[in-house]
């Protein structure tokens, strides 16, 4: 049964008021969802002196991690559509206190990959999907403000959780850092304190109890297949039918696949070139502070008349800039050069994450866009957890850490490349399929007046 006209001005979005503080929840629970796993990076250095392992190794903690928190996706989904976001963050940034104050008191790697890795990333799972859907339900028309200024949580956060790190770790050690990351990370429960409900002006009305319990076999299956179509949703196979969304998807993996490794070893590969480990901590903050207005900026630029229609040639550009950067860092000799690198490093990162899922939309549209982005997030987690400990394995054989920003380098380029050519493919047979349709159309009005004649002219 249709909702009633009263019942569809009840259900709009107050658009402001108490909305922006649920925006401030947001920020805080984001920006500790993306920056934490880079932020980690600081401590791999003594941790893995402290546990004696490999480079591949302690890649995986931040691999596992943000492989668990875009795995979790669907299941903290199901949680916000049954209980709402305001617990569901709060017990996010409950699991991600826990699983840092766990961490600290670890003396085995396969410990770290429990705590941090699963635990912490399915919390930053429910911080981060709650987060986006509740501000889907306060804003509608300054909808786009509202999950920019949420979203630059990531960029703001990195830049001073990496040297606030580096600071605890010189002070109180890798676990004494970890207990201290996780009290900090507990403010994600006041974060999602401020996510409450969004209250309707209008009164529903709902059906007598009576009539369900008339009917308990018609309401059990109706409960059975709204979980069909919930788990259809998010598994929706006929995407592969889609010659645009398979392009898109193999670009995407190939850029996931190199994207996070040398963030992860930045500052490790800056300490080994003899920079000091406070300035090699900044790094990581001077590519999230370029990243932070890079992002609105390629929004603004994506957006104009010129860019809109090729916005699919503007992503593969973004993506060979980003893997270009990689291909040059090794030819870095100094700290001034590393700077350098890491500003170009943010140019290409907030671009390319500027444009990824507007891409996305752009290819399925915005009834299809949930769907399909739930899909791609599941995939993305195979490349995503196992990038970096191909990376750490490349400096465990060889040495070096030349060669994991030459592989990462190498692989998202032809991932730019890819997309680039295919999307000129893709066109092209889009442009001769509807000009086939358009012919087929025009054949079958014809045939159509001709079967017509006869009749009137009896």
């Amino acid at each position: 049964m249709s909702p009633t006209p009263v019942q569809q001005l009840g259900n709009k979005p107050p658009d402001g008021g108490w909305g922006w503080m649920v925006v401030f929840g947001a920020h805080i629970s984001i920006g500790f969802a993306y920056s934490t796993p880079k932020a980690l990076s600081i401590f791999f250095k003594e941790i893995q002196k402290d546990l004696l392992v490999s480079y591949s190794d302690i890649a995986w903690i931040s691999s596992i991690m943000l492989a668990a928190m875009y795995a979790g996706g669907p299941v903290s989904s199901a949680l916000v559509n049954r209980f709402g976001s305001r617990p569901v963050v709060m017990l996010g940034g409950l699991m991600c206190g826990v699983s840092m104050v766990t961490a600290s008191f670890g003396d085995s790697i396969i410990y770290l990959y429990f705590c941090i890795g699963v635990i912490g990333g399915f919390g930053l799972s429910f911080n981060l999907n709650a987060s986006l859907t509740i501000i889907s339900k306060y804003f509608l028309a300054r909808r786009p403000l509202a999950n920019g200024l949420a979203m630059a949580g990531s960029p703001v956060f990195l830049c001073f959780l990496a040297p606030l790190n580096q600071y605890l770790q010189d002070k109180y050690g890798w676990r004494g850092s970890l207990l201290i990351l996780g009290a900090l990370m507990l403010n994600c429960c006041v974060a999602g304190a401020l996510m409450r409900p969004v209250r309707m002006t209008l009164k529903q009305s709902y059906p007598p109890q009576k009539k369900l319990e008339e009917q308990p076999d018609k309401h059990i299956t109706r409960i059975k297949g709204t979980c069909m179509e919930n788990a259809k949703k998010f598994l929706d196979l006929t995407f592969f039918k889609d010659r645009g969304f398979v392009i898109y998807l193999i670009g995407n993996i190939m850029f996931i696949f190199g994207a996070y490794a040398p963030i992860v070893f930045l500052s490790a590969y800056a300490v080994s070139r003899g920079v000091e480990e406070y300035s090699a901590a900044y790094l990581l903050s001077i590519m999230g502070f370029v990243d932070m207005f890079v992002r609105p900026g390629t929004g603004l630029i994506a957006n104009s008349k010129w860019i809109r229609p090729r916005v699919q040639y503007f992503f593969s550009f973004a993506m060979v800039f980003n893997g270009t950067c990689h291909l040059l860092c090794p030819l870095t000799t100094s700290y001034a050069l590393l700077v350098v690198y890491a500003i170009f490093f943010g140019v290409g990162f907030g671009m390319v994450f500027a444009l990824i899922f507007e891409c996305l939309m752009d290819l399925m549209g915005n009834q299809r866009f949930p769907s399909a982005v739930g899909l791609v997030t599941i995939i993305e987690c195979f490349p995503m957890l196992l990038g970096p400990p191909a990376a750490g394995l490349l400096v465990d054989v060889y040495g070096d850490y030349k060669y994991l920003f030459f592989m990462c380098g190498a692989v998202i380029v032809t991932g730019g490349l890819f997309l680039f050519v295919m999307n000129i493919y893709n066109y092209h047979m889009l442009g001769k399929e509807k000009a086939a349709m358009d012919t087929e159309q025009k054949q079958n009005n014809i045939d159509n007046q001709e079967q017509v004649k006869p009749f009137k002219v009896m």
